[in-house]
């Protein structure tokens, strides 16, 4: 059960590109333990808000609280030593490195911030988590897309964050990948808050206490999976049309 006490805050928050206004103006709260999704139509904003939150951008205006301390202006590698991992769209891993060796880097980072780390341990925990334990000498490069993704969920699982963000988690991945995935994300839930933008919609609907909908960079709606699936403006904007 989620923490009222909020683990995230975003207050006014907005990114323009030029005349672009991707997200504007968005206030947004996520208190700690809790799984949210974000969704939206392309376009929405989703993406560039969860790099506002990330630190991989810096907002135009506005403000971004984590445990309570303004983080608006730290960089992305600062606030994962605060327990903020992103997983990224575009799958971000060391390809001719092995499957440990990519975890490995994620462990080291988390060391730096964390006394008595097993190297080893870590990264076969996060291996298992996953499902990866038996491809650990495989050169990343050579794993399918699917299995690409898991390696990076995995890379955020070694971080062992207090925020795990996935984007688009489930690209890529068979039917019985994402069963699984459902499971390991309840999984993360028992000891870290997921902050999760996903289209597919029977896993938004399978994982999320709350949705927040995003369209041309404002929240839309906020509620329960089921006041998000009877919201009349959802419907229009987003729910039962192409993603």
């Amino acid at each position: 059960m989620a923490d009222v006490t909020p683990l995230l805050v975003a207050t006014g928050l907005k990114r323009h590109f030029g005349g672009l206004r991707a997200v504007d103006g968005v206030d947004f709260s996520l208190p700690a333990g809790e799984i949210r999704a974000i969704i939206g139509p392309n376009g929405a904003g989703k993406t560039t808000f969860v790099s506002l939150l990330s630190g991989r951008l810096e907002p135009s205006e506005g403000r971004v609280t984590f445990a309570g301390e303004d983080v608006t202006r730290l960089p992305a590698y600062r606030r994962v030593q605060r327990g903020i991992a992103y997983t990224f769209q575009i799958t971000n891993i060391y390809l001719t490195k092995s499957v440990a060796d990519n975890v490995r880097v994620a462990v080291e980072s988390r060391a730096r911030r964390e006394r008595g780390v097993e190297f080893e341990a870590a990264t076969l925990e996060a291996l298992q988590a996953v499902g990866l334990e038996d491809r650990a000498e495989t050169p990343a490069g050579e794993l399918a897309y699917g299995h690409q993704r898991l390696l990076e969920v995995a890379m955020g699982l070694a971080l062992r964050p207090k925020l795990l963000i996935l984007d688009e988690p489930t690209q890529g991945l068979s039917d019985a990948e994402i069963r699984a995935f459902i499971a390991l994300v309840r999984r993360i839930a028992e000891t870290a808050t997921v902050l999760l933008i996903e289209h597919n919609m029977d896993v938004v609907m399978a994982l999320a206490d709350r949705i927040t909908v995003l369209a041309r960079g404002q929240v839309l709606a906020e509620g329960t999976p089921a006041e998000i699936r009877a919201n009349s403006e959802v419907q229009a904007a987003y729910l039962g049309t192409p993603c």
